[in-house]
């Protein structure tokens, strides 16, 4: 049933982007409502000050578990333009988001300008691709057009400016994209292992070379048995792993019970530190802009699978801040 109505909501989506009409904003601007923080750090970034952009989800929020508030569906059913991140990730928002659609809203997945072959399907999962498509700026990067071009197709004044804000800001992630290449390398062959609480850092793994293994599946709906808990304890061991990683908007209870059954074997794990996965940090710091979301990923990452990373990471590297 979800995935019938994620097929209805695209075909809505497509047909709202080939409208030719224009919106008159109000008050001169557009007004645009994003759902995840990630996809609403892409929406600033390309609409600078020709728009009022607001997102729905903040930090530490989990947006498989998220269900919108009556206000929330107000700033949906107010806004010109809707965006948000696709691929099931907003799964209990999806009815809302068609029901806004069906009445003529232009909303968008910011993940459908990313090329199907670029995906990652998890064992067992073929027809439902990973959502976590974030984790690779270098893919991230498709985003960045289709928001650009949404935006310049409701508003043509301000198309050139739209245009030239997602140039100047794909540039700024594909450089991220290269020093996180040049980073990762740097960690021994046989410490490259990411183990974290779900799988939301394969599109991670497969850009900088870590395995990855989630105690959970790609939503954190999915419930880790004592047999997945196991089953990773056994593989900790055996690989004498050194760290495993928390999330920031998971519960740790599960990394908890993995590091408490690698110690009943005899191995000591320590947790390598808290990664952003699913929602960026608080808002107003720098981990709280997507840049700085991996930027702080990648510095922890790396360290703590003994590679090296400038002091401040690719922040220090910059100088300041991106």
């Amino acid at each position: 049933m979800v995935r019938w109505l994620l097929l209805v909501m695209m075909g809505m989506t497509l047909a709202a982007c080939g409208r030719s009409d224009a919106v008159q904003p109000q008050g001169g601007k557009l007004k645009v409502v994003c759902t995840v923080a990630m996809v609403t750090d892409v929406v600033r970034h390309v609409a600078g000050d020709k728009a009022q952009v607001e997102g729905l989800l903040g930090e530490g929020v989990d947006p498989h578990l998220y269900k919108p508030t009556r206000d929330d569906i107000v700033k949906l059913r107010d806004a010109d333009v809707i965006f948000y991140s696709g691929l099931l990730l907003e799964g209990k928002m999806t009815d809302a988001l068609v029901n806004i659609a069906s009445g003529g809203k232009t909303v968008v997945a910011v993940t459908s300008g990313v090329d199907e072959q670029s995906l990652i399907h998890p064992a067992g999962l073929a027809e439902h691709a990973d959502p976590h498509v974030w984790m690779n700026p270098a893919l991230w990067t498709k985003t960045v057009d289709v928001v650009a071009d949404t935006l310049s197709a409701r508003d043509p004044a301000n198309a050139a400016t739209y245009k030239a804000n997602a140039a100047a800001y794909r540039a700024e992630l594909m450089k991220l994209h290269e020093w996180a290449v040049l980073a990762a390398r740097t960690v021994p062959d046989k410490s490259r292992v990411v183990i974290t609480s779900h799988d939301a850092f394969n599109y991670f793994g497969k850009a900088y070379g870590f395995e990855v293994r989630g105690i959970q599946g790609i939503s954190t709906e999915s419930e880790a048995g004592l047999k997945d808990i196991e089953g990773l304890v056994n593989f900790i061991v055996d690989r004498e792993i050194r760290a495993v990683f928390v999330e920031s908007s998971v519960s740790e209870k599960n990394v908890r019970a993995l590091l408490e059954g690698a110690k009943a074997r005899g191995k000591e794990v320590k947790i390598g530190g808290t990664l952003f996965s699913d929602a960026m940090g608080r808002p107003g710091t720098y981990e709280g802009t997507y840049i700085g979301m991996i930027d702080h990923n990648v510095t922890t990452v790396v360290r703590a699978l003994g590679g090296t990373v400038e002091p401040r990471g690719y922040q220090g590297k910059l100088g300041g801040a991106p």
